[in-house]
């Protein structure tokens, strides 16, 4: 049985740690609230936005160069959204199983690469040498502005035809138990089905050009933004329920140890009332 000093110095280690994964648990639980309230609001317009899209698609046809340009996609460009910082459960793993999944699976034999946005997720994918473009310290600052040109380089690229598709990969935040790890289509737009798009004529105004010039790039990049909102509010509550979960493996432990502890000291202090009997009992006889 460990030494009664060896156990107190344990219970005083898992006694820090609990402090520091409650403040962390804290402090990602009120990140959180603000990142929700965030991708809440702009979800519906930005799912409004990726229908308009659609239909766009449908209505502009070959004049809208975001449209699909070949009928199996070869140069594939996977975006691998992670986080900057750990901590926060299987958040980061999971994005890098789903991205190498594509490679070895879905696009076997294509020529995929890599465009990653966050550390944790760079630091793996790197080692594939398919890494082509890291996006640093995004999240520090999280606006629209600087998402607007990511989104930016990728759609030039696309119209430059040096890529046949362009994948988001990222986790959607549900609550904050669970995050849904999706796999989305950037461009080429996805136009309506048939069935789904109405047989009409369309008039358009603005101009049919100027639809194309302005309309549609802001659209995409509002839906990009979305993306980066979305796991960024995910991120939070994955680290917020890691942090709850460390938390009470600590507390659990601790309890163990105390108890451990108690027993210890139960067992020297008999030893001890053990071994001046028998010294008394020495004596007298």
């Amino acid at each position: 049985m460990a030494n009664l000093k060896e156990i107190r110095s344990r219970i005083a280690s898992i006694n820090s740690t609990m402090q520091i994964t409650s403040a962390m648990k804290m402090v990602s639980a009120a990140k959180s609230k603000k990142a929700q309230d965030a991708i809440s609001a702009m979800k519906p317009y930005a799912n409004k936005l990726t229908e308009l899209l659609g239909f766009l698609g449908t209505a502009l046809g070959n004049d809208n160069p975001y449209m699909p340009k070949v009928e199996v996609p070869e140069n594939i460009l996977i975006v691998a959204i992670t986080s900057d910082r750990g901590l926060c459960g299987a958040f980061n793993s999971n994005i890098v199983k789903r991205a190498l999944s594509l490679v070895e699976n879905t696009y076997a034999g294509k020529n995929v690469t890599f465009h990653t946005i966050g550390k944790k997720g760079n630091d793996v994918l790197k080692k594939t040498e398919k890494v082509t473009q890291f996006y640093a310290h995004l999240f520090d600052n999280l606006t629209f502005e600087r998402v607007s040109e990511i989104a930016q380089e990728l759609m030039q690229a696309y119209v430059l035809h040096k890529y046949d598709k362009i994948i988001l990969v990222y986790n959607s935040f549900k609550n904050v138990a669970t995050q849904i790890v999706v796999e989305e289509t950037f461009l080429p737009i996805t136009p309506m089905q048939q069935e789904q798009a109405i047989e009409t004529d369309y008039i358009f105004e603005p101009s049919k050009q100027e639809i194309i010039e302005t309309i549609v790039p802001r659209s995409l990049k509002i839906q990009f933004y979305k993306v980066l909102r979305d796991s960024f509010a995910a991120e939070h509550g994955a680290r917020m329920t890691a942090m709850h979960k460390a938390t009470d493996n600590a507390t659990e432990l601790r309890d163990q140890l105390k108890l451990t502890y108690n027993k210890a000291r139960q067992a020297t202090i008999t030893n001890e009332i053990l071994e001046i009997v028998g010294g008394a009992e020495a004596l007298n006889g």
